[in-house]
Protein backbone atom coordinates (compact mmCIF):
# COMPACT_ATOMS: atom_id res chain seq x y z
CA UNK A 1 0.00 0.00 0.00
CA UNK A 2 1.41 3.85 -0.82
CA UNK A 3 2.31 5.44 1.67
CA UNK A 4 0.11 8.15 2.55
CA UNK A 5 -0.84 11.11 4.71
CA UNK A 6 -4.27 11.06 4.18
CA UNK A 7 -5.46 8.04 5.00
CA UNK A 8 -3.55 5.95 7.38
CA UNK A 9 -5.17 2.42 7.20
CA UNK A 10 -3.01 0.89 9.23
CA UNK A 11 -4.43 3.25 12.43
CA UNK A 12 -8.01 2.18 11.40
CA UNK A 13 -7.69 -1.39 11.33
CA UNK A 14 -6.18 -1.07 14.92
CA UNK A 15 -8.91 1.69 16.15
CA UNK A 16 -11.81 -1.04 14.47
CA UNK A 17 -9.87 -3.79 16.18
CA UNK A 18 -9.56 -2.16 19.50
CA UNK A 19 -13.32 -1.05 19.08
CA UNK A 20 -14.06 -4.72 19.01
CA UNK A 21 -11.94 -6.23 21.67
CA UNK A 22 -12.72 -3.08 24.03
CA UNK A 23 -16.42 -4.67 23.21
CA UNK A 24 -15.52 -8.11 24.14
CA UNK A 25 -13.71 -7.01 27.38
CA UNK A 26 -16.57 -5.12 28.70
CA UNK A 27 -18.85 -8.06 27.60
CA UNK A 28 -16.72 -10.61 29.94
CA UNK A 29 -16.58 -7.87 32.33
CA UNK A 30 -20.10 -7.64 32.69
CA UNK A 31 -20.65 -11.25 33.43
CA UNK A 32 -18.60 -12.05 36.17
CA UNK A 33 -20.27 -8.99 37.77
CA UNK A 34 -23.47 -9.48 37.54
CA UNK A 35 -22.80 -13.60 37.46
CA UNK A 36 -25.29 -13.68 34.38
CA UNK A 37 -24.11 -14.71 30.87
CA UNK A 38 -27.52 -12.64 29.91
CA UNK A 39 -28.12 -9.69 31.06
CA UNK A 40 -30.46 -8.00 28.19
CA UNK A 41 -32.17 -9.61 25.40
CA UNK A 42 -29.67 -8.71 23.17
CA UNK A 43 -27.10 -11.42 25.00
CA UNK A 44 -29.58 -14.11 23.81
CA UNK A 45 -33.27 -13.39 22.82
CA UNK A 46 -34.34 -16.98 22.37
CA UNK A 47 -32.38 -18.14 25.59
CA UNK A 48 -33.85 -15.06 27.92
CA UNK A 49 -37.19 -16.29 26.51
CA UNK A 50 -36.92 -19.75 27.56
CA UNK A 51 -34.89 -18.82 30.97
CA UNK A 52 -38.39 -16.37 31.84
CA UNK A 53 -40.56 -19.55 31.22
CA UNK A 54 -38.46 -21.64 33.49
CA UNK A 55 -38.33 -18.95 36.28
CA UNK A 56 -42.22 -18.65 35.91
CA UNK A 57 -42.04 -22.26 36.18
CA UNK A 58 -39.98 -22.53 39.12
CA UNK A 59 -41.79 -19.58 41.38
CA UNK A 60 -45.11 -21.48 40.45
CA UNK A 61 -44.09 -24.65 42.06
CA UNK A 62 -41.98 -22.86 44.85
CA UNK A 63 -46.14 -21.49 46.04
CA UNK A 64 -47.27 -24.99 44.98
CA UNK A 65 -45.21 -26.50 47.62
CA UNK A 66 -46.44 -24.24 50.32
CA UNK A 67 -49.96 -24.46 49.23
CA UNK A 68 -49.19 -28.43 49.86
CA UNK A 69 -48.14 -28.26 53.10
CA UNK A 70 -50.80 -25.96 54.32
CA UNK A 71 -53.36 -28.78 52.36
CA UNK A 72 -51.28 -31.63 54.50
CA UNK A 73 -51.94 -29.01 58.27
CA UNK A 74 -55.15 -28.26 57.57
CA UNK A 75 -56.31 -32.29 56.59
CA UNK A 76 -54.32 -33.54 59.61
CA UNK A 77 -56.07 -30.99 61.92
CA UNK A 78 -58.97 -32.49 60.83
CA UNK A 79 -57.76 -35.78 60.81
CA UNK A 80 -56.93 -34.87 64.56
CA UNK A 81 -60.11 -33.91 65.41
CA UNK A 82 -61.77 -37.13 63.87
CA UNK A 83 -59.27 -39.02 66.32
CA UNK A 84 -60.51 -37.58 69.31
CA UNK A 85 -64.30 -38.19 68.26
CA UNK A 86 -63.16 -41.68 68.12
CA UNK A 87 -61.81 -41.95 71.35
CA UNK A 88 -65.04 -40.56 72.35
CA UNK A 89 -66.49 -43.39 70.74
CA UNK A 90 -65.28 -45.87 72.06
CA UNK A 91 -65.86 -44.44 75.55
CA UNK A 92 -69.42 -43.98 74.06
CA UNK A 93 -69.99 -47.77 73.14
CA UNK A 94 -68.51 -48.82 76.73
CA UNK A 95 -71.13 -46.87 78.31
CA UNK A 96 -73.97 -48.02 76.19
CA UNK A 97 -72.34 -51.88 76.61
CA UNK A 98 -72.23 -51.36 80.19
CA UNK A 99 -75.75 -49.68 80.55
CA UNK A 100 -77.12 -52.84 78.23
CA UNK A 101 -76.07 -55.45 81.32
CA UNK A 102 -79.47 -56.73 82.69
CA UNK A 103 -77.83 -55.91 86.45
CA UNK A 104 -79.03 -52.49 85.93
CA UNK A 105 -83.05 -51.44 86.36
CA UNK A 106 -84.53 -49.52 83.99
CA UNK A 107 -84.37 -45.78 85.18
CA UNK A 108 -82.04 -46.76 87.59
CA UNK A 109 -79.37 -44.66 89.30
CA UNK A 110 -76.61 -46.42 87.82
CA UNK A 111 -78.12 -46.09 84.22
CA UNK A 112 -78.68 -42.83 84.96
CA UNK A 113 -75.33 -42.12 86.03
CA UNK A 114 -74.20 -43.73 82.69
CA UNK A 115 -76.32 -41.41 80.38
CA UNK A 116 -75.50 -38.53 82.03
CA UNK A 117 -71.84 -39.05 80.72
CA UNK A 118 -72.90 -40.27 77.62
CA UNK A 119 -74.89 -37.14 76.66
CA UNK A 120 -72.45 -35.14 77.90
CA UNK A 121 -70.00 -36.60 75.58
CA UNK A 122 -72.26 -36.05 72.69
CA UNK A 123 -72.70 -32.53 73.26
CA UNK A 124 -68.17 -32.42 73.16
CA UNK A 125 -68.59 -34.60 69.56
CA UNK A 126 -71.10 -31.98 68.51
CA UNK A 127 -68.65 -29.04 69.91
CA UNK A 128 -65.53 -30.77 68.35
CA UNK A 129 -67.39 -30.54 64.74
CA UNK A 130 -68.71 -27.27 65.37
CA UNK A 131 -65.58 -25.34 67.00
CA UNK A 132 -62.65 -27.11 65.80
CA UNK A 133 -60.86 -24.36 63.40
CA UNK A 134 -58.09 -23.96 61.38
CA UNK A 135 -55.98 -20.82 60.32
CA UNK A 136 -57.14 -17.58 61.85
CA UNK A 137 -60.56 -19.09 63.63
CA UNK A 138 -61.84 -20.78 60.30
CA UNK A 139 -64.21 -23.13 60.89
CA UNK A 140 -63.18 -26.58 59.65
CA UNK A 141 -66.09 -29.44 60.25
CA UNK A 142 -68.75 -27.16 60.94
CA UNK A 143 -71.04 -27.97 57.89
CA UNK A 144 -72.87 -24.71 58.05
CA UNK A 145 -69.64 -22.38 57.70
CA UNK A 146 -66.87 -24.91 57.81
CA UNK A 147 -64.39 -25.08 55.47
CA UNK A 148 -64.51 -28.53 54.89
CA UNK A 149 -67.93 -29.54 56.21
CA UNK A 150 -69.84 -27.10 54.33
CA UNK A 151 -67.76 -27.38 51.25
CA UNK A 152 -68.31 -30.55 49.00
CA UNK A 153 -65.12 -29.45 45.90
CA UNK A 154 -62.60 -27.80 48.46
CA UNK A 155 -59.83 -27.47 45.86
CA UNK A 156 -56.36 -27.09 46.45
CA UNK A 157 -53.64 -25.89 44.04
CA UNK A 158 -50.93 -28.15 44.29
CA UNK A 159 -48.96 -27.66 40.95
CA UNK A 160 -47.98 -24.24 38.62
CA UNK A 161 -50.85 -24.66 36.35
CA UNK A 162 -54.17 -23.62 36.57
CA UNK A 163 -55.12 -27.60 35.63
CA UNK A 164 -53.16 -29.17 38.60
CA UNK A 165 -55.44 -29.17 41.73
CA UNK A 166 -56.30 -31.59 43.88
CA UNK A 167 -60.24 -31.76 44.97
CA UNK A 168 -61.12 -33.47 48.39
CA UNK A 169 -65.06 -33.96 49.47
CA UNK A 170 -65.52 -34.36 53.11
CA UNK A 171 -68.70 -32.99 53.83
CA UNK A 172 -70.36 -35.89 53.09
CA UNK A 173 -68.58 -37.91 55.97
CA UNK A 174 -68.80 -35.10 58.29
CA UNK A 175 -72.61 -34.76 57.64
CA UNK A 176 -73.20 -38.27 58.03
CA UNK A 177 -71.07 -37.96 61.49
CA UNK A 178 -73.17 -34.85 62.78
CA UNK A 179 -76.38 -36.69 61.80
CA UNK A 180 -75.51 -39.57 63.50
CA UNK A 181 -74.15 -37.57 66.54
CA UNK A 182 -78.13 -35.68 66.50
CA UNK A 183 -79.69 -38.89 66.33
CA UNK A 184 -77.86 -40.26 69.46
CA UNK A 185 -80.53 -41.91 72.20
CA UNK A 186 -80.29 -42.01 75.95
CA UNK A 187 -79.17 -45.07 78.16
CA UNK A 188 -81.73 -44.80 80.74
CA UNK A 189 -83.51 -48.34 79.43
CA UNK A 190 -81.75 -51.27 78.90
CA UNK A 191 -83.49 -51.69 75.52
CA UNK A 192 -82.38 -48.20 74.72
CA UNK A 193 -78.77 -48.87 75.51
CA UNK A 194 -78.70 -52.20 73.38
CA UNK A 195 -79.99 -50.08 70.53
CA UNK A 196 -77.07 -47.27 70.98
CA UNK A 197 -74.20 -49.50 70.82
CA UNK A 198 -75.30 -50.49 67.54
CA UNK A 199 -75.46 -46.71 66.79
CA UNK A 200 -72.01 -46.39 68.05
CA UNK A 201 -70.70 -49.32 65.51
CA UNK A 202 -72.12 -47.58 62.79
CA UNK A 203 -70.85 -44.47 64.38
CA UNK A 204 -66.95 -46.32 64.06
CA UNK A 205 -67.34 -47.07 60.23
CA UNK A 206 -68.16 -43.52 59.08
CA UNK A 207 -65.51 -42.12 60.85
CA UNK A 208 -62.83 -44.70 59.97
CA UNK A 209 -64.53 -44.08 56.49
CA UNK A 210 -63.90 -40.14 56.54
CA UNK A 211 -60.35 -40.53 58.20
CA UNK A 212 -59.36 -43.03 55.41
CA UNK A 213 -60.02 -40.74 52.72
CA UNK A 214 -58.21 -37.79 54.88
CA UNK A 215 -55.08 -39.66 55.38
CA UNK A 216 -55.21 -41.19 51.50
CA UNK A 217 -55.06 -37.57 50.50
CA UNK A 218 -52.70 -36.50 53.10
CA UNK A 219 -50.57 -39.64 51.69
CA UNK A 220 -50.95 -37.74 47.57
CA UNK A 221 -50.00 -34.46 49.07
CA UNK A 222 -46.85 -35.60 51.09
CA UNK A 223 -45.87 -37.43 47.25
CA UNK A 224 -46.59 -34.42 45.46
CA UNK A 225 -44.53 -32.45 47.60
CA UNK A 226 -41.81 -34.68 46.76
CA UNK A 227 -42.01 -34.09 43.36
CA UNK A 228 -42.26 -30.64 43.08
CA UNK A 229 -39.73 -30.24 44.97
CA UNK A 230 -37.53 -32.81 42.33
CA UNK A 231 -39.13 -30.62 39.81
CA UNK A 232 -38.21 -27.43 40.80
CA UNK A 233 -34.84 -28.49 40.96
CA UNK A 234 -33.78 -29.44 37.93
CA UNK A 235 -35.99 -26.66 36.46
CA UNK A 236 -33.74 -24.45 38.49
CA UNK A 237 -30.76 -25.86 37.14
CA UNK A 238 -32.17 -26.14 33.39
CA UNK A 239 -32.42 -22.12 34.02
CA UNK A 240 -28.95 -21.54 35.60
CA UNK A 241 -27.51 -23.58 32.47
CA UNK A 242 -28.76 -21.03 29.90
CA UNK A 243 -28.57 -17.81 32.24
CA UNK A 244 -25.57 -18.04 34.71
CA UNK A 245 -21.94 -16.96 33.39
CA UNK A 246 -19.35 -19.88 32.92
CA UNK A 247 -16.47 -17.86 35.22
CA UNK A 248 -13.75 -20.21 34.03
CA UNK A 249 -14.78 -19.56 29.93
CA UNK A 250 -15.35 -15.19 31.01
CA UNK A 251 -12.23 -15.04 33.24
CA UNK A 252 -10.57 -16.55 30.38
CA UNK A 253 -12.00 -13.94 27.82
CA UNK A 254 -11.17 -11.22 30.00
CA UNK A 255 -7.58 -12.13 29.97
CA UNK A 256 -7.61 -12.40 26.53
CA UNK A 257 -8.90 -9.35 25.33
CA UNK A 258 -7.38 -7.32 28.24
CA UNK A 259 -3.90 -8.67 26.33
CA UNK A 260 -5.74 -7.70 22.82
CA UNK A 261 -6.58 -4.26 24.38
CA UNK A 262 -2.88 -3.87 25.36
CA UNK A 263 -1.43 -5.08 21.89
CA UNK A 264 -4.16 -2.96 20.32
CA UNK A 265 -3.21 0.08 22.24
CA UNK A 266 0.51 -0.19 21.42
CA UNK A 267 0.06 -1.08 17.63
CA UNK A 268 -2.30 1.99 17.56
CA UNK A 269 0.46 4.19 18.41
CA UNK A 270 2.77 2.90 15.78
CA UNK A 271 0.20 3.20 12.78
CA UNK A 272 -0.30 6.55 14.30
CA UNK A 273 3.78 7.12 13.42
CA UNK A 274 3.30 6.32 9.71
CA UNK A 275 2.10 9.51 8.43
CA UNK A 276 5.06 11.10 10.22
CA UNK A 277 7.46 8.71 7.92
CA UNK A 278 5.68 10.34 4.82
CA UNK A 279 6.81 14.24 6.27
CA UNK A 280 10.47 12.98 6.27
CA UNK A 281 10.69 12.62 2.86
CA UNK A 282 10.48 16.30 2.26
CA UNK A 283 13.15 16.75 4.25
Amino acid sequence: MALSMQTNYASLVAQNTISGTNNLLNTALERLSTGYRINSAADDAAGLAIATKLEAQTRGMSVAMRNSQDAISMLETADGALDELSNIAYRMKDLATQAANGTYADGGTEQTALDAEYQQLATEMTRIIDQTTYGSGTHLLNTTDGIMGSNATLQFQIGASAAETLQVDASTGITAIETAITGLGALTTQAGANGEITVMEGMFDTISNLRGTLGANINRLEHTVNNLANVSENTTAAKGRIMDADFAAESSNMTKNQMLMQAGTTVLSQTNQIPGMAVSLLR
